[in-house]
């Protein structure tokens, strides 16, 4: 029962973390009170990309004609969709219950509750309760979707993430409340099968932490489709007393009334931290986040927390790098802290979006000098070939020193391009190095390149 790491939480924050942990020669064992992987590989991230992907061959067989290939009428089986989706959440949850027992991990199936001495109570699905110690307890409880006053989730008629992959039966409209990443993916999923899809956000842009041309672009792509967008808007009222739901949304230019069949709540989500024995232990948090240091040290010796319970940004690939930091600096190690303005943030609707570092705006608010350049994929020969020729590529340099500040895509497959800027940050590439690195050809990551030399005015295909 004594351990020298427990871990409480086992989604992309906590199964990593246990892992590194055991790589590093620590007696490791996990906590999970619903299923391994968490919410990321069973409700989240992955699930979602295999509704996305769906959505993707749909319009690709649609737009078969485009490429020169004959087919039937095709029809959407929404059913079969969300089947494949979960079929896909459950493949992921088996490799981590697999790699569990490749590191020697022990697994606790239960509720945990932090107790004082750096101990762990759990509660099993009989109700019985184990005590646990270890030298180091590190919390990654993760998130949920925010329930806001004015939206209150019923799980039929307005609902959050987890019923929007499984829903009995396909909509024929909905309002999502909310443009952030799980906003705009699912109205594209369900606007691509065919559902009337509102999006009411309350700010001035869809996808609202994005570069501001990349939002546009992104509006103007969703609206070309049939999405209606509502800025500057807010859902005050949603009556699910009829058959649907009828929304209340206050604009500039007075109320109006949505009527749908389904509202999805897609406003963030919330810290996992009631009930967990916070107060118990004495561990300090602030506006619904556990505090912690650098290397994830909470203010209560020998408890450690990472991930969205925290107050860095809320993204499985944050977590996992917490997590490893976290145990490393536990080991003995002497792990770089994380620069959280090199985070890349990816975003799969389509076009997909991707992005790292200073927008436009926050470069110049910053009080940067700087060289911005833009190529975009209708100049791509890649692009073109591919029928995917809506994006572009936007990059933001430092004038004085060359140094990229930020950069910023939307288009096909980007979020498979931001890795690329990730590391051309962390390495402290400039821009007149970027232009003469050789990109190959032809691919849609020459956008990357021809961007760094419209900044420097050596732009070729433009």
């Amino acid at each position: 029962m004594n351990f020298d790491v427990i871990v409480l939480g086992s989604g992309p924050g906590g199964y990593v973390t246990a892992i590194r942990a055991s790589q590093l020669g620590l007696k490791t064992a996990i906590i999970e009170r619903e299923a391994l992987g968490g919410i990321c590989l069973n409700w989240g991230c992955i699930p979602t990309k295999a509704l996305l992907k769906s959505a993707t061959v749909f319009e690709y067989i649609n737009h078969a004609k485009d490429y020169g290939i004959e087919v039937n009428t095709p029809k959407a089986d929404f059913s079969g969709m969300v089947k494949r989706s979960r079929g896909v959440a459950e493949g992921m949850s088996k490799g981590v219950q697999f790699l569990m027992k490749k590191n020697k991990i022990e697994v606790i199936m239960g509720t945990g509750k932090l107790k004082a001495g750096k101990k762990v109570a759990v509660t099993d699905a009989a109700g019985k309760v184990t005590e646990y110690s270890a030298n180091h307890v590190i919390v990654a409880t993760g998130g949920r979707s925010r329930v806001l006053p004015n939206l209150p989730q019923d799980g039929k008629k307005i609902i959050g993430y987890r019923e929007a992959m499984t829903l009995a039966e396909q909509p024929k409209s909905m309002v999502i409340v909310g443009s952030g990443a799980i906003g705009v993916e699912f109205a594209y999923f369900y606007n691509s099968i065919g559902t009337k899809v509102t999006i009411v956000e309350f700010m001035p842009n869809i996808v609202p932490v994005e570069d501001e041309e990349v939002s546009k672009a992104l509006a103007k792509n969703f609206k070309s489709n049939g999405i209606d967008i509502m800025n500057n808007a807010e859902v005050t009222s949603v009556d699910t007393s009829g058959k649907g739901c009828k929304v209340k949304v206050k604009t500039a230019e007075g109320e109006q009334v949505l009527e749908c069949d389904i509202v999805l709540s897609a406003v963030g989500v919330v810290a996992n931290i009631e009930g967990i024995g916070l107060e118990d232990v004495g561990i300090a948090t602030d506006k619904g986040k556990i505090l912690v240091d650098k290397y994830y040290q909470t203010n209560v010796p020998g408890y450690y927390a990472i991930g969205d319970c925290t107050p860095g940004q809320a993204l499985a690939h944050v977590a996992s790098a917490e997590g490893i930091t976290c145990v490393e600096k536990i080991a003995g190690h002497h792990p770089q802290p994380i620069d959280y303005k090199n985070i890349p943030g990816c975003t799969y609707c389509s076009p997909e979006i991707a992005s790292v570092g200073y927008t436009e705006k926050g470069a110049k608010e910053a009080g940067f000098e700087i060289k911005v350049g833009k190529f975009p994929f209708s100049a791509s020969g890649k692009a073109s070939a591919a029928g995917h020729k809506d994006g572009f590529v936007k990059l933001i340099f430092d004038a004085k020193y060359g140094e990229l500040l930020g950069a910023h895509m939307i288009g096909a497959n980007v979020t498979e391009m931001i890795a690329e800027a990730v590391a051309l940050r962390k390495l402290e590439t400039t821009g007149e190095e970027l232009i003469k690195t050789i990109h190959p050809h032809p691919t849609m990551s020459e956008a990357i390149m021809e961007a760094a030399a419209a900044a420097y005015g050596e732009v070729i295909h433009l």
